[in-house]
């Protein structure tokens, strides 16, 4: 794997190379995509550091929650940037909740600058991925597969042959790109490149983190978490399009009867004898990012319903 290469005296990791020029070209498409929207630019303009430092603190706090065993044993490795430990991702999830309180006050809404995000988001990743495919972070598990791959670093813990989990990522991601401006040309309301994108980026997630070999957050689950998961979306959702029409003393039934159900199950839970399996907990982020996006979605064209 070519992790670095020197030029001249310098020693150039390749995976620095491969964030740097996504986010740059991921910039350059964003602010393209928000200029053919007729979306307005002044917020990037007046307080261009809010979101350069945003996307920065955020990407380096997703990728220590990522490895947060290696910062665990030495917490001052936290504020070593050093490391090249950084989350495109998670530096797109900080751009995204500053658009979130910026776009209160402004003509267009987050919605709309989320049709604009998620494409650019899903073209830095593409680059992202493939940094980290040279650098052996976020690595497969073994494979008999005529594909794998064979990493010699300390930092990965398999010899065998392994999936190249960051190529199949880059890969999608890749074509995810061309799929949501297609979506974007033939869409006629708000929202359809977030709904598509969140719902095929959470079902790649699901699919491609079970060939993930690297340590991560462990989470055991049950089907009945899942189905009462479910219920609760849907039951926002339903509430959310009658919101209108019914009293707040009715809104305030309505809280206190899910807050007391969703309380007696977390309490009964344990003693409940149902299997669990195990699950990453991006694989459980990816099933809310579906469920919480169609809910939003499906309020913000009951809302807005010219756009």
């Amino acid at each position: 794997m070519f992790e670095a290469f020197e030029v001249g005296p310098f020693l150039i990791w390749t995976r620095l190379v491969f964030m740097l020029l996504g986010i740059w070209l991921s910039v350059e498409f964003f602010l393209r995509l928000a200029r053919s929207a007729n979306l307005s630019l002044s917020d990037f303009q007046e307080h261009p550091w809010r979101y350069t430092l945003t996307f920065a603190l955020a990407g380096r706090l997703f990728a220590i929650l990522a490895e947060y065993r290696v910062y665990l044993k030495d917490p001052l490795q936290m504020i070593f940037i050093t490391d090249g430990r950084f989350s495109f991702l998670g530096g797109a999830i900080g751009i995204g909740t500053v658009l979130f309180f910026a776009t209160k006050n402004q003509r267009s809404t987050f919605l709309q600058w989320l049709d604009v995000l998620l494409p650019a988001a899903c073209f830095g990743l593409f680059f992202g991925w493939l940094g980290s495919f040279f650098s052996g972070q976020a690595y497969g598990n073994p494979t008999d597969m005529f594909w794998g791959v064979s990493y010699e670093l300390m930092s990965v813990r398999y010899t065998v042959p392994i999936h190249p989990v960051q190529l199949y990522y880059a890969l999608f991601y890749f074509f995810l790109t061309f799929l949501l401006l297609v979506i974007r040309k033939k869409a006629k309301r708000v929202g359809a490149e977030t709904l598509c994108g969140i719902f095929f980026a959470s079902l790649a997630t699901f699919i491609f983190e079970s060939f993930r070999g690297d340590f991560g957050i462990p989470v055991f689950a049950t089907r009945m978490d899942f189905v009462l998961m479910i219920i609760l979306f849907l039951s926002l959702g339903i509430f959310a399009a009658v919101e209108l029409k019914v009293s707040e003393r009715a809104m305030l039934v309505y809280q206190a009867t899910l807050l007391l159900v969703f309380t007696v199950y977390v309490f009964l839970r344990p003693h409940l004898p149902f299997a669990t399996f195990q699950l990453r907990f991006s694989q459980l982020l990816a099933i809310l990012a579906i469920l919480a996006t169609t809910v939003y979605v499906v309020i913000h064209r009951r809302k807005y319903p010219h756009l």
